[in-house]
């Protein structure tokens, strides 16, 4: 049975506050935290294993050396433009634990010497905005946030600023610029935002499930989180599983976990009479899986080796009642929504696949069009500003690849649609001869 560490106390009537988040132990890791080195902290860190849980899985410990050390304004800025879809975990932790992640942000801007820390919050989080500003007003009645933090020496201001809706925000870069009061656009790297982020100054970014994870790893010590999880994927994940499942949630499973347990233990499984046809294991923007890879292991690695990602930790599930082609246009459709319009691949490769979709969902296209379509999507994987372009490409490459045969038939079957509704319509042989007589 997983070991809870994020979800342990999350519905804990009133854990919102101040005084029952203490009660559960709250702010222990920042007292324990803030009686550190900043050298042991990053140690400490690094010797957890802990890998951003905000989609990219990059180790924390070692985003955090990159911070150049010395005296200067330093950031550190909380990713919680939660907006990739299918995922929701970060929105529940913000909403009933915001203190942790407060915690947690005072922890790793002390680790790195930062004096500014901002939460950037996704615009249409407003109730969870205003409970994180509740309890932001806490900490500072408490001495957590401001000058000289319980006597430490280290102090920094807090400030949450809301977002307006706009997904690709959830970018680092494109966050920054946003943060700035600039549109948000991605940045072309290098420079990389440990050097150069938010006011052009070296600048630490992780998701709030990453830094809520942090005062449990000082409490727990780095080395004893690592024995939760595999060698490559330490400790435990929020999972959110939508889609075609009778239980959908978030859940708190121990890295490792086969995606089977996940989906049908967890989550109930598809409805009576359904089978699951593909799955999406790391969000919208991650390859397609199919029922065949459900005993794989839930790690960074496995869901990689398999050909996808696991990305921010979403699973979203498909039942063999849905058309994937279906799938396809709607993903591509809000891909090309969202896209900023910055970098050629991004804005016009979302748009062809978009039309060339409509294509074979109207029964206009050829099976060519198929080879045309994967072909767009390899030429837009790796050629972007960021990788909202590859967040489209690479599920509807792998939904063509996976799922071809089905692509033809979808063709053949409108075109036939098409035939039969034109025959119908048609009028007969004799009037058109007596219209022209």
């Amino acid at each position: 049975m997983t070991q809870l560490i994020l979800f342990k106390d999350i519905d804990e009537p009133g854990l919102a506050t101040l005084e029952v988040y203490q009660r559960r132990g709250g702010y222990e890791g920042m007292r324990k935290a803030l009686g550190m080195s900043r050298d042991q902290l990053i140690a400490e860190l690094e010797a957890s294993g802990l890998r951003g849980r905000g989609g990219a899985g990059f180790s924390m410990g070692k985003k955090a050396s990159f911070i150049p050390k010395g005296t200067m304004d330093k950031y550190l800025v909380c990713n919680a433009d939660e907006s990739e879809p299918g995922t929701f975990k970060d929105r529940e932790l913000m909403q009933k634990c915001p203190h942790m992640l407060i915690e947690g942000m005072i922890i790793a801007a002390y680790a790195v010497g930062a004096n500014r820390a901002f939460i950037y919050i996704r615009g249409e989080y407003e109730l969870q905005a205003q409970i994180l500003e509740r309890a932001l007003e806490e900490a500072r009645g408490q001495g957590y946030i401001g000058e000289d933090i319980l006597g430490s020496g280290h102090s920094m201001t807090l400030w949450l600023h809301r977002g307006a809706g706009a997904y690709i925000c959830g970018e680092e870069t494109a966050l920054l610029d946003s943060l700035e009061g600039k549109r948000g656009n991605p940045r072309l790297k290098p420079p990389f935002p440990a050097n150069q982020g938010l006011f052009q100054g070296p600048t630490l970014i992780n998701n709030v499930e990453t830094l809520a994870t942090v005062p449990h790893i000082i409490r727990m010590g780095g080395e004893e989180y690592a024995k939760l999880g595999t060698p490559g994927s330490t400790g435990t994940k929020l999972v959110s599983v939508s889609g075609n499942v009778r239980n959908p949630g978030n859940f708190e499973i121990e890295l490792g976990t086969p995606a089977r347990e996940i989906i049908y233990g967890l989550a109930g499984g598809p409805h009576e009479g359904r089978e699951v046809k593909f799955w999406f294991p790391g969000g919208s923007s991650s390859p397609v899986l199919l029922p065949k890879d459900l005993d794989l292991p839930y790690d960074f690695d496995s869901m990689a080796k398999a050909g996808s990602m696991l990305g921010s930790g979403a699973i979203i599930v498909i039942d063999d009642a849905n058309s994937v082609v279906d799938v396809a246009l709607k993903t591509a459709k809000f891909y090309r929504h969202e896209s900023c319009g910055k970098c050629t691949p991004c804005r016009e490769g979302t748009n062809w696949t978009v039309r060339m979709l409509e294509r074979i969902d109207s029964g206009e296209a050829t099976p060519m069009d198929l080879d045309i379509m994967a072909s767009v999507q390899e030429q837009i994987i790796g050629n972007c500003l960021c990788v909202l372009g590859d967040a489209m490409a690479m599920p509807v490459g792998s939904m063509i690849a996976k799922f071809r045969e089905e692509f033809e038939a979808h063709i053949e079957a409108a075109r036939e649609r098409n035939d039969a509704l034109t025959t119908a319509v048609a009028p007969p042989e004799a009037l058109i001869q007596g219209a022209v007589a």
